[in-house]
């Protein structure tokens, strides 16, 4: 589905927890990407004194909220990946907050002229949200690495760690999806690399863009 106006083509970053969708976007921005993070605007709109704050206090306790009226978000991952339904109530309040956000966003970026939009999100399929995108990323890494990767940066057991990743849609349904598979096990600069294959056969996507043989893509 186009996002703003004609010509742009909106790119899908997802992939399972700890597999490096974060790191593959960052690569894309030092590449001169525009890229809206589904993360960052979840602090957004969450932010004190917010609708959605409000909301996730009413449905599921206002022990949420720290005393400076922050979200305290420990405290809710610790009830949403053990509580299926607390789950599903968050994302009933968030999912809808998040895309409204993400699409004034991706507009006023078309508006600015970048013809290669991406959104990144972890929960792109879990959604439906990828069926919006033109084409789709998805990055995946050994399960094992994965693990160990979300010990490291976190004060998570691996038990914790586990139940987290179980809460999401397996790796190999998102790579199925995929129209380019990144996989980010192995060392930085092959991510690297891959990441730069990709942005140049994005650029050639482009309506009006010179092809390999020299000719225009355009009809």
């Amino acid at each position: 589905m186009q996002q703003g106006p004609a010509r742009s083509i909106l790119v899908g970053i997802t992939g399972g927890i700890g597999a490096g969708k974060s790191t593959v976007a960052q690569i894309f921005r030092e590449l001169g990407a525009a890229v809206v993070d589904a993360d960052t605007l979840a602090r957004e709109v969450t932010a004190p004194g917010s609708e959605a704050l409000s909301a996730i206090a009413r449905q599921l306790g206002p022990q949420l909220i720290d005393e400076q009226g922050r979200l305290d978000r420990s405290a809710l991952s610790a009830i949403v990946f053990r509580d299926a339904e607390a789950r599903r109530r968050l994302e009933a309040i968030m999912h809808p907050a998040i895309i409204a956000l993400a699409r004034v966003r991706l507009d006023g970026l078309a508006r600015q002229g970048h013809r290669l939009l991406f959104y990144e999100a972890a929960l792109l399929m879990e959604t439906g949200r990828h069926r919006e995108m033109d084409l789709l990323i998805v990055v995946v890494a050994d399960d094992e690495l994965r693990v160990e990767r979300l010990m490291r940066r976190s004060s998570l057991s691996r038990q914790q760690v586990i139940e987290r990743i179980s809460a999401q849609l397996s790796q190999e349904v998102k790579a199925s999806a995929a129209d380019y598979l990144i996989d980010n096990s192995g060392d930085l600069s092959h991510t690297r690399e891959r990441v730069r294959e990709i942005w140049q056969d994005l650029q050639a996507r482009l309506p009006g863009e010179l092809g390999p043989d020299g000719e225009g893509n355009e009809a």
